[in-house]
């Protein structure tokens, strides 16, 4: 059995840098989730807003392996009107019996964290083993890398596996450009 696969959602694209750092840096496979109909303009916008409002789970599409076969999985996903994106909600609610453990980091604005920290200990009934929460500027100006690199290293000790092999941080990997 594998140890840790990293499992994110991204809408515009931070939440992908996040997650792509964290598997490089641990050597941890990487798995994506995807909005069955995409979300585009101003009417993809309001969607966001609205499945984190009303709570509700989109369609999704998986890509990545099955997260049971892992002992632990760390989902990366954005925060939207204070809340856990849709598609992460999803994603959960679908797999609430097959995690064995979970870790989450969140990507916001401004605030938020606290409270899909507690969607999550909701849908799978039992609270995520580590949370980290960045805001999405230190995703981007690469700022909250050595916190995001530590959390990755934190989890790897928890889990009793051996902490991946320090490795000098390159520029591409602190302030490569975000693409959608």
């Amino acid at each position: 059995m594998n140890s840790t696969l990293v499992v994110f959602y991204s809408y515009s694209g931070t939440c992908r840098r996040a997650a792509q750092l964290l598997a490089s840096h641990c050597g941890w496979p990487l798995a994506e989730i995807r909005d069955a109909r995409p979300r585009a303009g101003f009417m993809g916008d309001l969607r966001c807003v609205l499945d984190s409002m009303l709570r509700r789970r989109p369609a999704i599409r998986y890509e990545g392996a099955a997260p049971a076969d892992f002992d632990a999985v760390v989902i990366v996903s954005p925060i939207w009107a204070y809340q856990m994106a849709g598609p992460m909600r999803t994603f959960l609610a679908e797999n609430a019996g097959r995690l064995r453990r979970l870790a989450q980091v969140t990507v916001m604005n401004a605030a938020g964290a606290s409270n899909a920290v507690g969607e999550a200990t909701r849908l799978l009934q039992r609270a995520p083993v580590l949370t980290a929460e960045f805001l999405t500027r230190e995703i981007q100006d690469g700022s909250g890398t050595t916190r995001l690199l530590a959390f990755g290293e934190a989890l790897a000790s928890a889990s009793g596996t051996q902490a991946p092999p320090h490795r000098a941080l390159t520029e591409a990997d602190i302030s490569q450009p975000i693409t959608h």
